[in-house]
């Protein structure tokens, strides 16, 4: 980023992959920090992270942590947030919350860069990260609803264990090892770890992401339904959702389903996907390159292909998208705010 204003800056769930994650762009991004604070919980306090050639020391995050802050990322599970949040606020900080706490409060934006950037100038003080699973979705649907408008979208998710954190991948390889060694698996985290019935996630699919709801719909499923609406800013699209965790390390993949208002050119749909900010258009069926999880790993954009018309509906498109849930589904998307919010700073 070009020379300006130098920022107070804090990291609230530093140690754990996201928090790890935002440490690292906001480094490599040269993001203009004059003093940076890094807080995490009890038990990680005292842990050094390298940063810009010096070791900074991990602190507890508590109520009396924000004074002098200006911009607190938050990825420390919504519990924390709920907590912390108001008290840094108070202190003056802008806060970017990569946790379910505030997405869906009326008076707070829900922010994806490339597609509602204007929201960041309507907050109160508190920004909210997507969801990672829809911040990939509606990056790539955007320039289609702008161009063609939009009246459904049906999404099935293929998610990677790292989006339920880094005790989930290392379940994943000890149960892989068990398999291929023919010894018994034995579950102890997925689906849900605060649940009773686990299931072994090594060459496995389980349909189930989050606590199921009374409509049947998994929490996981309805951030999906209800964020897209929020951030299109658009209510009358229908959206449905069922999210699925497979055997990946990095990377979501979503098979999606959009009915548009308007016809199209498939030819247009690409050239408009090519052309938009932070997608890599990757179709080209007769060479088989389309999105790959391992291939969008490590990156920051938003991977788009195997975009057809659908056979039943003239006016319908099929895709497959793919993106780094930890970074543009997480890290990545929350720096993108902040340095927006710092380039807009006096």
């Amino acid at each position: 980023m070009p020379n300006q204003k130098q920022f107070h800056v804090a990291v609230v769930g530093v140690t754990g992959a996201v928090g790890e994650q935002i440490v690292r762009l906001l480094d490599e991004r040269g993001f203009p920090i004059r003093q940076l604070k890094l807080l995490a919980s009890a038990r990680s306090a005292g842990r050094k992270v390298r940063f810009r050639g010096e070791d900074i020391t991990v602190e507890e995050a508590t109520p009396a942590s924000f004074e002098g802050v200006e911009i607190a990322f938050f990825s420390a599970g919504g519990d924390v947030s709920k907590a912390l949040v108001p008290h840094a606020v108070a202190a003056g900080a802008i806060c970017i919350d990569n946790t379910s706490a505030y997405r869906m409060d009326p008076d707070v934006p829900l922010v994806v860069p490339e597609v509602n950037v204007d929201g960041i100038n309507e907050n109160k003080g508190i920004i909210a990260n997507p969801n990672c699973s829809t911040i990939q979705m509606v990056a790539a649907l955007k320039p289609l609803y702008d161009r063609f408008g939009m009246s459904r979208i049906i999404v099935s998710t293929y998610q990677a264990v790292s989006g339920a954190g880094s005790r989930a991948i290392e379940e994943m390889k000890r149960q892989t090892a068990d398999v291929l060694a023919g010894r018994e698996v034995k579950p102890d985290l997925l689906p849900v770890s605060s649940l009773p019935v686990k299931h072994p996630i090594a060459f496995n699919a389980i349909p189930q992401i989050d606590k199921f709801l009374d409509n049947g719909f998994t929490n996981e499923e309805m951030k999906m339904i209800n964020e897209t609406k929020k951030i299109m800013g658009d209510d009358t699209i229908e959206v449905t959702a069922t999210c699925v965790r497979i055997p990946v390390v990095y990377g979501h993949s979503e098979s999606v389903y959009v009915e548009l208002k308007r016809d199209f050119d498939v030819e247009e749909v690409k050239r408009l996907l090519a052309e938009a900010p932070g997608i890599v258009l990757v179709d080209d069926p007769s060479e088989q390159r389309y999105p790959l999880a391992t291939e969008a790993a490590g990156r920051t954009e938003t991977f788009v292909g195997r975009i057809r018309r659908d056979l039943g509906n003239p006016r319908a498109l099929n895709m497959w998208i793919v993106s780094d849930n930890l970074l543009k589904g997480a890290a990545w998307n929350a720096v993108q705010i902040g340095e927006y919010i710092a380039i807009e700073q006096p």
